[in-house]
């Protein structure tokens, strides 16, 4: 422990997964306090538990204005202040673009990006108010590569990256830095549920499936975390508008 984030209070989205739960894990390490929100309340209270003591676990649906400024409230009476928001929450859908409807893209849009500003609106005064507050983005090292047959989450990250960046030149002049992460291929127990659920063992996931980078391997959820935490650390003082690859070199090996 070295107390990076000793002091500050933060908030994950999507809290309820794995990125979201082992970011949860990193920052309480640091000494920040820490809300997890998530849309089930059961999944989002068993993240909590399986933490440990000292994080408080919020239910509500990202897509709910009234709720959403309701559970940030909360949220920001509960820790004191909030100085970190950690803009989680994604919804997918696995179909080529061919086939998307304008009901499955409303869908998607509502949590991906409106729900994400929903959020991002309701923490920004505290944030604001923080002195040095800080946001970090999850989208997706897919919104700068093309692949076949998740277009509407991939654009939706796509569109993630942009708005972190619009973000960014908004906020800097009240002091809150707005950087993002692209995750490349994960091993949360959400890939590990869709493979189960094909009969697909530990092994086979293991060895198959992720995009091919250049470290030949899964990430971990920790793996992100750690440059989340870092990006919304007092250490990355001088970095915003940034978004970061962390995809073992799947975009730089198809790029460079």
């Amino acid at each position: 422990m070295t107390g990076r984030l000793a002091g500050k209070a933060a908030l994950i989205t999507g809290g309820a997964g794995g990125i979201g739960v082992a970011t949860a894990r990193r920052f309480l390490d640091e000494g920040a306090r820490v809300a997890l929100l998530d849309r089930e309340r059961a999944a989002v209270e068993a993240a909590a538990s399986s933490i440990g003591e000292g994080i408080l676990a919020v239910a509500a649906d990202i897509t709910d204005e009234a709720a959403v400024a309701a559970a940030v409230e909360r949220v920001a009476a509960a820790l004191g202040r909030l100085d970190i928001l950690v803009n989680n929450a994604a919804a997918r859908a696995y179909q080529p673009l061919a086939d998307a409807d304008a009901a499955s893209w409303d869908a998607i849009l509502k949590v991906n990006i409106v729900g994400s500003n929903t959020v991002l609106r309701a923490a920004l005064p505290h944030l604001r108010s923080a002195g040095r507050g800080a946001v970090v983005s999850v989208s997706s090292a897919f919104a700068l590569i093309g692949r076949r047959g998740m277009g509407q989450y991939d654009a939706s990250k796509a569109a993630l990256v942009a708005m972190t960046r619009v973000l960014a030149a908004e906020a800097a002049a009240r002091g809150v830095r707005v950087n993002g992460v692209c995750p490349g291929s994960i091993l949360t127990p959400y890939p590990r549920g869709r493979a189960a659920a094909r009969g697909m063992s530990e092994a086979e996931l293991a060895a198959t499936g992720m995009a091919p980078c250049l470290l030949g391997r899964w990430g971990t959820p920790e793996e992100v975390a750690n440059p989340i935490l870092w990006l919304a650390s007092d250490e990355a003082s001088f970095i915003t508008g940034a978004v970061l690859a962390v995809d073992g070199g799947l975009t730089g090996s198809l790029t460079g």
